[in-house]
């Protein structure tokens, strides 16, 4: 599996998950895959199709290599000499209730994704209890930036079993802003301008200008980099315009070069239901009767939600995020002139594992 595909996924979802580009977003395509992509291990037939076309970009693609890609975008790099320590920390669980079996195959399967586990729920007898598990384990690979995955409503009568994956970042810029130089600054927000705290430097960073679209890389320590993606015009006409072709090469484009960059802080977070757009691109016969899970468990199973939240906070130290996805499952029934990106108007920006290109975050920022 190419990043290409990785990126066309990241697109085509980001597209319907957040289709108003009006709108403050986060999510993570590095957390939904990795849900996702456990679920597409254990089904069949059309099941396992739908999710591998969404995935992978093509239902004959071998599974392995997603789960391949996410575990090496899982381990960051050593930092060199006094550098802080980059944190990230990866889990994959799968929460049944006793009355559940679930298949060997699988739990060994699950085990290669970031050593993930079964572990116990009683989603029938104590529904409560088993969302209780579930929140305090995602709180705590979180670090309490997600503390309440599953809201109260979301386990049902049927439900038997919830795969999730919880993401948890933390890295450093490798050249960091000085703090005393941020100050307001105007953004032209799509309701009006507003003044928002806004960072500054002037650093030799990855810089490019094409197709409409100005791209900043900022490097942060443990091969992680925040990439901005600042259109020339409206960001609400630019983004809708996007194709996987001209994403992939806007990521790929930019070149050492010293830029005067004007960033704003920020923290944005994003709770969503997934399934309208999973929907919406095509995953329709896993929610269904006719869903195929028997590579997971002998009990008819189907997807009754998928749950995600999302959050990514940006300032002069650098950055901190942290994802979760759950999915329910139910019984079925180099210039030497400086160039200047100044960033005061709707912009995305994406954080990824640079070898790789694993999309960790997608983030829309038209109001900071």
């Amino acid at each position: 599996m190419t990043d290409r595909a990785h990126l066309a996924y990241t697109l085509a979802l980001h597209k319907a998950v957040a289709p108003d580009p009006a709108r403050n977003v986060c999510w993570s395509p590095f957390s939904v895959a990795s849900a996702l992509g456990l679920v597409a291990r254990g089904a069949a037939g059309m099941t396992r199709d739908e999710l591998a076309v969404l995935l992978l970009g093509d239902k004959a693609s071998d599974l392995t290599q997603l789960g391949e890609l996410l575990t090496h975008a899982g381990v960051l790099e050593p930092p060199r000499g006094k550098e802080d320590e980059p944190v990230i920390a990866v889990s994959n669980t799968l929460w049944v209730d006793e009355s559940v079996e679930i298949l060997v195959p699988f739990v060994e399967e699950l085990g290669r994704w970031s050593s993930g586990k079964v572990r116990e729920a009683p989603f029938r007898t104590a529904p409560g209890e088993a969302r209780d598990r579930i929140n305090v384990d995602v709180a705590k690979t979180t670090r309490d930036l997600i503390p309440e995955l599953i809201p109260a409503d979301a386990i049902t009568t049927d439900t038997r079993s919830a795969l999730v994956n919880a993401l948890y970042l933390k890295c450093a810029w490798r050249f960091p802003f000085t703090e005393g130089t941020t100050r307001p600054q105007p953004f032209h927000a799509p309701r009006g301008s507003v003044d928002v705290p806004t960072m500054s430097q002037s650093e030799r960073l990855g810089y490019a200008a094409r197709d409409g679209w100005q791209v900043v890389t900022m490097p942060a320590i443990g091969g992680v980099q925040a990439v901005v993606l600042l259109p020339d015009g409206d960001l609400a006409e630019a983004e809708p315009a996007l194709d996987p072709e001209t994403f992939a090469g806007l990521l790929d484009a930019p070149k050492p070069t010293q830029v005067d960059l004007a960033l704003p802080k920020f923290k944005i977070s994003t709770q969503t239901e997934l399934t309208p757009p999973l929907n919406k691109l095509g995953v329709r016969t896993v929610f269904g009767n006719d869903a195929d899970l028997s590579g997971i468990s002998s009990t008819k199973l189907a997807i009754e939600a998928v749950l995600h939240e999302s959050v990514l906070e940006i300032d002069e130290k650098g950055l901190e995020g942290a994802a979760a996805t759950a999915v329910m499952m139910r019984l079925t029934s180099l210039p030497t002139q400086s160039v200047e990106v100044r960033v005061d108007r709707p912009f995305l920006l994406l954080v990824r594992h640079v070898k790789t290109g694993v999309v960790y975050f997608v983030t829309r920022v038209t109001s900071p």
